[in-house]
């Protein structure tokens, strides 16, 4: 559905308060629309692929994040001063912070995501699980509240059975968590992870839930345009990580049955529904067995919406932008159909570096997502991921051999990257199977794989 249809609300010109390879993707997402694009930069990122790309950009401060990208006032003058409308905040960063997306309405700015109330009560662990139960979903068994003294995490302890692992009610990333797997361990642990969600969110509440062993990592991709209208576009399996960051994903998940799959949306859908969520969301689950838990939600776009974009045919950014600023998404959730498999390989940057030679894979259902160029530097400050190779077939063991042939084709010299592992794991037996879980990189770096 074309942006003509809602020519009357469009808005003209959107500021993207991020960088990189998503920075790039919503740039393109703009031009489609006819929507100008403003970057915005640090002074590491001058020579940036979507400060090349944008209709215009600005510079917002040294190459630290917490000196440019993170500092709300630069990102909201700099839209004020381009003539913006809109803030999209792309990943990561203040994608997801619930006072940044108050103070860009407050400015009289359109912010590409949920409200500030939503992201406010998604953001806390706590207070997502108790909402995400009242619709159904089933959360890991756990303390109902925050745990505030060594007393109250013992006795949470002797109701839930060991292993546990506290968590921070207003974590991510793995900060302020820890496994407890024997009793003597546990004031340790309560003491670390509070101090860590002390230290990293300014909020030291932690609470416990049941440690469920090497799980399977699904998450659902959901689209709303925040008046009840919800469109879920399938899951992703993101098991195939290291040090809870993800490496590959791919939809659909081999360990989702259709009976699954329609629980875990009945739910997800009615949650966002009932919040009146605006934009994109992912609500993530823990599978063990024929059993699910929800985990929580990241309420803006994930690094890896390519894969529901291949498998549903829906483009996740443009969805985004005309859900917040239209009011009105272009996409029919009952329409929606899951064709094929869709697998992502990030490719990391191992250091930073200059890029001599760029060889970009193509073909048929090869998609290659970067802010990489020849030429261009790869900066320590930000990130390592460097660029996404996505490919699509009807089945999973041909997007397997495609996925692999791209990988052979994709050639980065000057810096070093992550190419042949991906090449490793892809061809494993084990990820070729199907039967693997969040241990599978683990394992296989122990030589049990």
């Amino acid at each position: 559905m074309g942006a003509a249809l809602y020519a009357g609300a469009m808005i003209k010109r959107l500021l993207i308060a991020n960088r990189g390879e998503i920075a790039v993707r919503i740039v393109r997402a703009c031009r489609e629309m006819g929507v100008e694009s403003v970057a915005v930069y640090s002074t590491a990122d001058r020579d940036g692929l979507h400060v090349r790309m944008a209709d215009a950009a600005v510079c917002i401060g040294p190459p630290t994040p917490a000196k440019s990208y993170l500092v709300k006032e630069n990102l909201i003058e700099a839209a004020v001063k381009t003539g913006c409308e809109a803030v999209h905040p792309g990943v990561g960063f203040l994608s997801e912070s619930a006072v940044f997306a108050d103070a860009v309405t407050a400015a009289g700015l359109i912010f590409i995501g949920p409200s500030a109330g939503v992201l406010a009560l998604l953001g806390d662990k706590v207070k997502a699980r108790e909402t995400a139960r009242r619709f159904g979903l089933p959360i890991t068994p756990g303390t109902d509240g925050a745990v505030s003294t060594l007393e109250e995490a013992r006795r949470a302890v002797e109701a839930l059975g060991l292993p546990v692992i506290v968590k921070a009610a207003a974590g991510g990333g793995g900060k302020g968590m820890r496994v407890v797997r024997e009793g003597s361990d546990l004031a340790e642990c309560l003491t670390i992870a509070i101090r860590e969600a002390q230290a990293n969110f300014a909020d030291g509440r932690v609470f416990i839930e049941r440690y469920v062993e090497n799980p399977r990592h699904v998450e659902l991709q959901l689209l709303a345009d925040g008046t009840g209208a919800v469109a879920a576009l399938g899951e992703r399996d993101c098991s195939v990580q290291r040090n809870h960051q993800k490496l590959i994903e791919e939809s659909p998940s081999t360990a989702v049955s259709d009976d699954m799959r329609g629980r875990m949306k009945a739910g997800a859908v009615e949650m966002f529904r009932a919040l009146g969520y605006a934009g994109a969301g992912t609500v993530e689950f823990l599978v063990e067995g024929d059993r699910f838990y929800f985990m929580e939600v990241n309420a803006r776009v994930q690094v890896e919406h390519p894969v529901s974009e291949l498998v549903s045919g829906v483009d996740i950014i443009r969805e985004q932008i005309l859900a917040c600023a239209c009011g009105k998404m272009g996409v029919d959730g009952e329409a929606v159909v899951v064709r094929g498999a869709a697998i992502e390989c990030r490719i990391n940057a191992l250091a930073p570096g200059r890029v001599a030679t760029l060889d970009v894979p193509g073909g048929p259902g090869v998609r290659f997502d970067s802010c990489l160029y020849a030429g261009c530097f790869v900066s320590p400050y930000y990130d390592a991921m460097a660029a996404k190779l996505i490919v699509h077939s009807p089945a999973r063991d041909m997007a397997i051999e495609r996925m692999l042939r791209a990988l052979r084709e994709l050639r980065v010299e000057g810096i070093k990257t992550n190419r042949d592992e991906q090449i490793a794991i892809v061809s494993h037996p084990a990820f070729r199977s199907g039967q693997f879980d969040t241990s599978f990189i683990e394992r296989l770096e122990e030589g049990h794989g």
